[in-house]
């Protein structure tokens, strides 16, 4: 069963085709990057023309990439919630489009579901699936933890209560001068520091407390490269490499640190022996490492998507589609697009 899988939650115009929920036969990803680099962020506006401009000519080579003609397609599915709602307007409605003319149903994908599926991906359908889990959800617009008993039930345990980590590493990106996006260059940039020449907090919000806030690391770090009080100019091109490496090390260090432990946390807590981690962060090398460690050292067993899958894609969304399928959940050509 082929399913053609929209993405346009945000700022990557994504097309792929899957086969059985699992086989990935394409994934194409148009950037929007360099268009909102100079802006430090995410445009929603420029974002929905980038997408009316690139969509075709992506869905266009996803299916020639996957040799499978529109006429192959078993039921084509796009990213309805949540994003910014210019953009799902525009995969939403291309979708609308193709499922009418081709006769065959219209799947509505949550995004964050999909990013959770995405672990799913390529793998061997003999072995051993995530679920039940604990999920961790990381990315510019969302952290959240979720007790994911299969493909599409998920119960929300834990949320950010302001700043998402990957917001919070764009704005330390800005603060160090370092660029955009700040998850990449924060990466490569703490790679050269020594994450304990810094010691920044780290935002528990109470021994037993499954919800996140890094707004109060970012003050740190703004009060760390700046100096406190309304007159204080140090700014972040004072620092040395060295110094900036540092900065960047120990603010990545104190958001792995909670990140990894509010997610053993909550498997202890649901009594679940896996764990997963999806989204653009997951993408993140120390990440990794550390759940990987710190999870197998509790004996938890640990899903993490390949790096193709952790940022936005459309075969996520096409993967997950498969199992609503399956399920009967199919959408009317009336669905609406939501922000949240």
């Amino acid at each position: 069963m082929k399913i053609l899988g929209i993405e346009t939650s945000c700022d990557e115009t994504c097309a792929a085709v899957v086969e059985d929920g699992r086989r990935v036969l394409s994934n194409v990803v148009a950037s929007q990057v360099d268009i909102h680099r100079k802006y430090g962020g995410v445009v929603p506006e420029i974002a929905s023309r980038a997408h009316i401009e690139s969509l075709v000519p992506v869905v266009a080579e996803a299916l020639q990439i996957a040799a499978a003609p529109a006429a192959d397609l078993q039921a084509v599915a796009a990213v309805h919630r949540p994003g910014l709602i210019g953009s799902l307007l525009v995969g939403l409605t291309a979708a609308k489009t193709l499922a009418w003319l081709r006769g065959v149903p219209l799947l509505a994908v949550n995004h964050i579901e999909a990013h959770i599926y995405a672990a799913c991906l390529e793998r061997d359908p003999c072995a051993p699936g995530p679920f039940p889990c604990v999920s961790l959800i990381v990315s510019g617009g969302h952290t959240s933890l979720y007790h994911s008993t299969g493909p599409l039930e998920h119960r929300l345990v834990g949320a950010t209560t302001d700043d998402a980590a990957g917001e919070a590493f764009d704005k330390v990106a800005a603060l160090l001068d370092l660029g955009y996006p700040g998850g990449p260059v924060i990466d490569r940039t703490a790679e050269r520091g020594n994450p304990r020449a810094v010691d920044f907090p780290r935002p528990w919000l109470g021994r037993e407390s499954l919800d996140f806030s890094f707004s109060g690391l970012k003050t740190a770090v703004l009060y760390h490269v700046r100096g406190k009080g309304a007159g204080a100019k140090r700014r972040a091109t004072r620092l040395s490499a060295e110094e900036t490496a540092d900065v960047a090390a120990g603010f990545q260090e104190a958001v792995v640190e909670v990140l990894v432990g509010k997610t053993l946390r909550a498997a202890e807590a649901l009594g679940v022996d896996r764990v997963l981690v999806g989204g653009g962060v997951a993408a993140n090398r120390r990440l990794r490492g550390r759940l990987q460690a710190d999870a197998h050292a509790a004996g938890l067993e640990v899903f993490i998507p390949p790096m193709a899958y952790c940022t936005d894609n459309a075969a996520m969304v096409a993967g997950l589609a498969y199992h609503l399928l399956r399920a009967g959940r199919t959408a009317e050509l009336d669905l609406g697009a939501r922000a949240g």
